[in-house]
Order: structure tokens, then C-alpha cells, then sequence
């Protein structure tokens, strides 16, 4: 990691290290060497469900304690760390082996998931509480304002169920239409018919349940084409 690549990153955090040995350890992967980020990466996991269970019952009063608790799940998820990694460039910032550079490990999810909460814990333990839950806000506020917390982190066919018990429609009926392969290995294919809005969709999967979401995830879109996916 070069100077120019630190301090770049350090404004994208919003901190600047006095211990930039704390920022380099939250960069190296246990496969480069013996000092690595998975402690940093505790400490990181505490303080990142902190910091956002504060926000998000500060700024969503509307929400039960099961909707906060589902939102705050689907907030710190590999998945989500990783598109915050990746906005931030981080793979190409890793300190890999030899193998894991060659395997593609700069892009894996669960890596750059670990690294980022590694440098949450980085940034506490240079500057404190505060300073950790600037850099963790500063990262996700922006990413809250481009989604809908009612429904991030529900699945299609919840979305979909809500979405017709508020107006007060009927809901959907799912139906297996073909079964293909062997009973170890099958794959389905489910209808989600809503006949009162004349929509009928399909989705296929390598279990009912995975064929129904697809069917209810196609039929969610038609009815709510700007829906986040």
C-alpha cells in the first residue's frame, strides 16, 4: 500500500491514523503474515452493531424492535460490508499470500467483509469511540439514504404479501408447475398467480421455496417496477 493509496483512504474514512500501523494490520489477510487483522476484526464487529443499532434507533421511531433488529441484521451482513469495501476500493489495498492474491482473493466478499470491519476496529482503537462511529456513520448514511429501510433485508414474497394486504387485495396463490431431475437433485418451477391484477409470473429454483421467491420477486417488480432489488 502505497502513501498516496493511505491517504486516500484515510479521507474516505474520514480519519487519519496516529498509529497508521493500526491501519496497515486492519489491511493484511492471516495468509500474509503473522500479525493480521482478525482481532482488529473483532473488535470491528462489536462496535460497528453498536454504532448502528444507536442510529437507527435514534432515526427510525416508526420501527418495532423486530424491524430494527431485522434492519440492523441486513446492515452488518458480508454482503453489504463488501459493497462498502468495494466503493472504497479496498481489494486492490489488501495485503493477500501469495495464494489468495491468485485465487482472486482481493474480490472475495467475505474478505473484504473481515478487512472493513478490521479497519472499524483500527480506527477505535487510534481514536477512540467517537471517532469510530464517524467513520462507520460516514459510510452508511449515504448508503441508508439509497435504500428503503421498510423493506431492506425482506424477502420477495413478505414484500409482496404486505404490498396486497395494504391495498387490500387478495394474495397470491403459488402453484408447482414442473418438477425436473432426480429427488436428490430436483429443481421446481412454482406460478405466483394474482388473478384480481391479472398477473401470473414464474421462477424457478433448486427448491420450492427458492422457485416461489423468484415467481413472488417478478411479480413484486411488475406491481412495484422502482422497486430496490
Amino acid at each position: 500500500m502505497t502513501n498516496k493509496q493511505s491517504s486516500a483512504l484515510c479521507r474516505q474514512l474520514g480519519h487519519v491514523f496516529v498509529q497508521p500501523q493500526l491501519l496497515q494490520r486492519a489491511l493484511t489477510h492471516r495468509s500474509h503474515a503473522p500479525e493480521h487483522n482478525e482481532r482488529l476484526e473483532f473488535l470491528g464487529d462489536s462496535v460497528l452493531g453498536c454504532v448502528i443499532a444507536k442510529y437507527l434507533y435514534d432515526n427510525y421511531p416508526q420501527l418495532s424492535e423486530g424491524e430494527l433488529s431485522r434492519l440492523r441484521s441486513n446492515l452488518v451482513r458480508e454482503d453489504t460490508l463488501a459493497v462498502l469495501a468495494q466503493q472504497l476500493d479496498l481489494g486492490s489495498q489488501l495485503k493477500l499470500g501469495e495464494g489468495e492474491r491468485k485465487s482472486g482473493g482481493f474480490r472475495r466478499p467475505s474478505i473484504l467483509a473481515d478487512a472493513m470491519e478490521a479497519l472499524f476496529g483500527a480506527v477505535l482503537l487510534d481514536g477512540g469511540f467517537a471517532a469510530a462511529e464517524k467513520t462507520v456513520l460516514g459510510l452508511y448514511v449515504p448508503y441508508l439514504a439509497q435504500v428503503d429501510a421498510q423493506t431492506l433485508g425482506k424477502d420477495a414474497k413478505t414484500l409482496l404479501q404486505e404490498y396486497l394486504q395494504g391495498k387490500r387485495i387478495p394474495l397470491p396463490n403459488y402453484s408447482v408447475v414442473a418438477t425436473q431431475g432426480q429427488a436428490h437433485e430436483q429443481s421446481f418451477e412454482v406460478e405466483c398467480a394474482i388473478p384480481s391484477l391479472k398477473i401470473s409470473t414464474r421462477g424457478k429454483g433448486s427448491s420450492r421455496r427458492n422457485a416461489e421467491q423468484q415467481a413472488a420477486q417478478t411479480a413484486y417488480q411488475i406491481i412495484q417496477p422502482t422497486a430496490v432489488r
